[in-house]
């Protein structure tokens, strides 16, 4: 199982000019485990075992969510409301066998060169973590799609999803990273100080903030 140590990170003082006091990267993080909220899935990690199931699912409005990333998620929607924006669930756990249904589906559809980029194997599927959401607005609008990040739901979660311990897993512009297209309505859940850590590092993906290898492909 490896362990990484991150080092300091440094805020600077914009309006100032001025560095300010650096912020310490104390905690070592286990993203080789699958039950860990840190545990980085992607097409060159699968977990392990490849059926893994979570042992703390639990119903937000319908859909299963691992307890962590529900507790959370409700913050979070609270807080968006509170702010005047209305966000919905649209999808949490997967199964091994929903996401192999789903990505043969996919296959189906597009092919198996696009269907890798849309959605991932089953046993490679964050969703199957049950740390994975994915969110939208009420009413439907560019619901699953790139235009989402212009919607309420999808500016006001680019602004504030790292406040509770989220953060945009497939970003814009680094599908020869992640192997993905850009999803700004995927958060994955994997804590508030990692989500911090990640977000002063200013690295664009986890693979990135861990120095993993990029993942685009699978072995």
């Amino acid at each position: 199982m490896k362990r990484f140590r991150m080092v300091m990170a440094v805020l600077l003082l914009g309006a100032a000019g001025l560095p300010a006091p650096a912020v310490a990267a104390p905690a070592d993080y286990d993203i080789d485990t699958a039950s860990s909220l840190q545990v980085v899935v992607n097409k060159q990690r699968p977990l392990d075992p490849a059926t893994y199931v979570p042992s703390a699912l639990v119903r937000v409005t319908g859909l299963k969510v691992r307890a962590e990333a529900a507790d959370a998620y409700k913050k979070l929607s609270r807080a968006a409301k509170a702010d005047g924006v209305a966000i919905t669930l649209v999808s949490g756990y997967r199964s091994y066998a929903q996401q192999e249904s789903l990505y043969n589906d996919y296959v189906r559809q597009y092919g198996q060169q696009v269907a890798d980029t849309l959605a991932a194997r089953p046993g490679f599927s964050e969703h199957q973590t049950g740390l994975a959401v994915d969110i939208g607005n009420p009413s439907g609008s560019c619901a699953l799609a790139e235009c989402f990040e212009s919607t309420p739901a999808g500016r006001w979660a680019a602004a504030h999803a790292e406040e509770y311990g989220f953060v945009i897993r497939y970003p814009k512009g680094s599908g020869e990273v992640t192997g993905y297209s850009y999803e700004p309505w995927h958060l994955r859940y994997v804590g508030p100080a990692l989500a911090k850590e990640f977000e002063l590092s200013g690295e664009a993906t986890l693979e990135e903030f861990f120095g993993l290898p990029a993942a685009p492909d699978y072995n």
